[in-house]
């Protein structure tokens, strides 16, 4: 693949990088419409953006060094070159969705509106960023003898060179924009607030769950059995689905009342 997408100097400018700033762009966009049309205002979604990419950026990479700290204690420079990949979802979406709980509580909007305005967006920035995944060679898989592995051949890739392996970006380059059309279409739909956010959240936790299964870089912590992302999954798994049945029997307690 191609990583570098050109160097000015001393200055590098990767191709994941570009394709991250692509994400949060093309994300606040169909965010905004969507607050838009459920009647929240455009404007939110704009005042929200800054925060939320500065939000998204900080949990994301914290997350990252954390599971990484062996690697960043040695070299503790690496830790601001998220240029050069290192972006772990699960903190960028904790970063945002703690900035969302801070930001709507102090703007008086409805939380759970909010976020389902955001989650079609999240998913498709998600796809998108993966593209980024695949050209940087990050999130690399397992070594395959199926026929549509994936060779990088790039010296500058993160993935091992010349070695065929699962094109696990691709998996959840597909997987992400399924969830997308599906929620895309449920957002029309009459659904209690806090459906589609805590529905994709659920959704996105089983695939990566799946393709955990073929990533040749999972983490794992205190000598657990199982990669330290399908935990996080599992546990999210779990809380969406609380929160949908606590906000399933608010709303029939409304109708009774």
């Amino acid at each position: 693949m191609y990583p570098v997408l050109l160097k000015l100097g001393p200055i590098t400018i990767r191709l994941y990088g570009v394709m991250i700033a692509t994400a949060f762009l093309i994300a606040i966009y169909l965010a905004k419409n969507e607050t838009r049309r459920k009647g929240l205002g455009s404007e939110c979604m704009i005042d929200f953006a800054s925060l939320a990419i500065i939000s998204g950026i900080l949990g994301a990479r914290l997350y990252y060094v954390i599971l990484h700290i062996d690697c960043f204690l040695e070299h503790p420079l690496d830790i601001v070159k998220i240029w050069q990949g290192g972006l772990a979802f699960h903190g960028g979406i904790l970063g945002g969705f703690l900035a969302g709980i801070w930001f709507t509580k102090r703007r008086g909007i409805p939380f759970w509106k909010f976020a389902d305005a955001g989650a079609p967006a999240i998913i498709l920035a998600q796809a998108i960023g993966r593209v980024g995944c695949f050209l940087n060679g990050c999130c690399f898989g397992k070594e395959t003898t199926l026929p549509w592995a994936v060779i990088f051949r790039n010296p500058q890739s993160m993935a091992p060179v010349n070695v065929p392996l699962h094109p696990t970006q691709l998996y959840e380059i597909v997987g992400n924009l399924s969830i997308f059309l599906l929620l895309y279409r449920l957002r029309m739909k009459k659904m209690a607030d806090g459906s589609i956010f805590l529905l994709y959240a659920i959704m996105y936790s089983v695939l990566r769950s799946g393709i955990e299964f073929f990533r040749a870089d999972s983490m794992y912590l205190w000598n657990m059995k199982m990669p330290w992302t399908q935990v996080v999954a599992g546990a999210t798994i779990v809380f969406s689905c609380v929160c949908i049945y606590a906000i399933r029997r608010r709303q029939i307690g409304k109708e009774k009342g």
